[in-house]
């Protein structure tokens, strides 16, 4: 039997290729799901080729059919029950670490998302430069139902998309796929699943760390898909006026106001998954979102980070603990 340590470096596979660092995250039976190790290694080695001049560039992706489905927070949820928020503290802090370098980076990060990207998936992916997903990539921040809030920088990522779409995923955690991900500005490219290999070959052979000559290859890969007709995209008009709203409380009324008007079973469904959300996740990123908008992204891990703590020690509501 393999021991925890061997198996805790398992779950981050570093290779380099050439003037590339590849990461590979290998939870394949956990959807690649963070650990703590996990981010305190991907921490670890950003940080040290940061300053390593044979590294142009760093390649991140996931084993499986997920890159990352996001944070291992079930283990955190049963510390902080048993009454030791603390870890969970440190995992959160970590993991944002983690994020804020990733946003500040020298260096192109390209991230290969070629499946489920959620949670802190996002957060190991938004922040880099390059995000390519492909027709496998599903996107999701799923956080408000179950207790928690879109974390992990979506309050600074999110309210950079065009109108109130950000409101719309971060509050509804609604799933979109890559194509959609390319129209809203999550992603910057679209590369074919069947292309990677050779994008990847290809990244691997760069000699350096501008990004127009990373993005050119990229470019070389990549293909623009068409939104399928029943995209929610499609519905970036309803959207911006009903989630422009001041409360969540008027995002619904709005909501329910169009869907009297109207027989529209997206709307229906969208006021429905609002409504079994944690009402207080909600009240938390809608606030978040709205404030991130005229913050750094230094400022939103700031305050997503005194938030959780509080989340982690059951101020306000108790709504995480019950979910896990």
């Amino acid at each position: 039997m393999a021991s925890p340590a061997k198996l805790d470096k398992d779950q981050v596979l570093v290779e380099r290729k050439s003037s590339a660092r590849v990461l590979t995250l290998n939870r394949p039976k956990q959807l690649n799901a963070l650990s703590f190790y996990m981010v305190s290694k991907l921490l670890e080695i950003f940080h040290d080729d940061e300053g390593n001049p044979d590294v142009k560039l760093i390649v991140l992706k996931g084993n499986g059919r997920a890159f990352c489905a996001g944070g291992d927070v079930a283990a955190v949820a049963n510390d902080a029950r048993g009454g030791d928020w603390r870890f969970g503290a440190i995992f959160f802090d970590t993991e944002y670490k983690m994020n804020y370098l990733m946003a500040t980076y020298s260096k192109p990060q390209v991230s290969i998302l070629n499946g489920i990207v959620m949670g802190g998936g996002a957060g190991a992916s938004m922040h880099g430069r390059f995000r390519v997903v492909t027709e496998k990539t599903v996107f999701a921040m799923p956080e408000t139902a179950l207790g928690l809030f879109p974390d992990v920088g979506a309050s600074y990522y999110l309210s950079r998309l065009a109108g109130f779409f950000g409101e719309y995923v971060g509050l509804t955690g609604a799933r979109l796929d890559g194509a959609e991900m390319l129209a809203c500005g999550l992603a910057t490219h679209f590369v074919p699943s069947s292309k990677l290999s050779s994008l990847e070959e290809s990244l691997c052979k760069v000699e350096t760390s501008d990004p127009a000559i990373v993005s050119a290859i990229i470019d070389k890969y990549s293909e623009q898909p068409s939104l399928k007709k029943d995209s929610v995209y499609h519905r970036m008009d309803i959207i911006n006026k009903c989630f422009s709203r001041k409360t969540v409380e008027d995002i619904l009324y709005s909501l329910e106001t169009e869907a009297m008007s109207k027989a529209d079973s997206w709307i229906s469904a969208t006021v429905e998954t609002l409504k079994k959300a944690s009402p207080t996740s909600l009240k938390v990123f809608l606030r978040l979102i709205r404030e991130g908008r005229l913050l750094g992204v230094g400022q939103c891990l700031v305050y997503e980070y005194r938030i959780v703590c509080h989340i982690l020690q059951g101020h306000h509501s108790k709504d995480f603990f019950e979910v896990f």
